[in-house]
């Protein structure tokens, strides 16, 4: 009996926080021969200020990127020795050229994009949708708009039991971008509510504030991780025009968390409960009621978790 050939899938990601490996993962243990190109382990090094200072201004007029010319040259070059693959998985296309799609599609059996982040933060992705056999998206609306398939995150994570005790209350870690206002007005809350809590924000500012902690280095994934399970409720700030769910609310589902979020549509989705996710529904007047701290967690039903669960949500891509 010939033996059946290994199946390659082809993953190309901006894997800053690690998130995508986790797909990498999951997708071997069901036995896929999985190569990760992740743009995130390459640093492009500009031969000269001459070339910095050019690209400059060619990228701000649209003409062309020097980096990403060099990130479409990797790929070109990493699936030179890929006689055929199963499932090529593109994660943040907007920057990639549509001969280099191209020149991967033609070793694919289908291709794949997932646009975890809405098309109007990165509108160039539009130029690309009709290259892919399968285009997913988080945001209800882009989905409507462009015709792609709704997928949320995933769970990546998950714990049997919840721990008797917690070293933080609310947890969040964040970039220092237009969230920040959002995310300073609620830690402000939370501190004169005596709530002791850990937020942290990525910046190279310096901060006087007692309820808010800067870092100038970021964490790896591992320690994030462990931050979550010392922490007893997640705090979500969504971004502007951002609807699709973020990774902090399907790590609140993994890890049996109450969550805090500003994400009004949450209300929409069938692991709502008012008893385990609190919505801020007015930034000016935050009052989240002291019952939210002290009642205890709600289980979510294990035939609504599997849904979301890594393992089961990568079946979708590759079938």
């Amino acid at each position: 009996m010939q033996e059946e050939e290994e199946k390659v899938v082809l993953l190309i990601t901006y894997d800053n926080w690690g998130f995508n490996q986790y797909i990498a993962d999951a997708l071997e243990k069901k036995n896929y021969k999985v190569k990760h190109i992740n743009f995130h382990s390459f640093r492009y090094k500009y031969p000269s200020f001459y070339h910095k200072a050019l690209n400059f201004f060619t990228k701000n007029f649209g003409i062309a990127n020097l980096k990403h010319t060099h990130y479409n040259q990797i790929i070109l070059d990493q699936i030179k020795d890929l006689k055929s693959i199963d499932t090529s998985i593109f994660i943040k296309a907007d920057f990639l050229s549509k001969k280099t799609i191209r020149a991967v599609n033609e070793k694919s059996r289908q291709s794949v994009l997932i646009i975890s982040d809405s098309i109007n933060r990165y509108p160039k992705t539009k130029n690309v949708l009709s290259l892919f056999d399968k285009v997913f998206s988080f945001e209800k609306k882009d989905c409507e708009k462009f015709g792609l398939r709704f997928k949320t995150n995933f769970i990546y994570k998950t714990i049997d039991e919840i721990p008797a005790k917690f070293k933080f209350k609310v947890f969040n870690i964040s970039s220092f971008d237009n969230r920040f206002p959002v995310i300073k007005k609620i830690a402000k809350a939370l501190y004169e509510m005596k709530v002791y809590s850990k937020i942290m924000i990525f910046t190279s500012k310096e901060n006087n504030e007692p309820y808010l902690e800067f870092s100038k280095k970021p964490i790896s994934i591992d320690e994030n991780n462990q931050l979550l399970i010392e922490s007893e409720i997640m705090l979500d700030v969504s971004r502007n025009g951002q609807e699709g769910l973020s990774f902090r609310v399907f790590e609140s589902l993994g890890l049996k968390k109450k969550l805090i979020t500003t994400n009004k549509d949450i209300i929409n989705y069938d692991f709502y409960n008012p008893e385990n996710i609190f919505v801020i529904a007015d930034l000016d007047n935050i009052m989240i009621p002291q019952s939210f701290f002290e009642n205890a967690y709600v289980p979510v039903s294990e035939q609504i978790l599997n849904k979301y669960l890594i393992e089961n949500w990568v079946d979708e891509l590759v079938e």
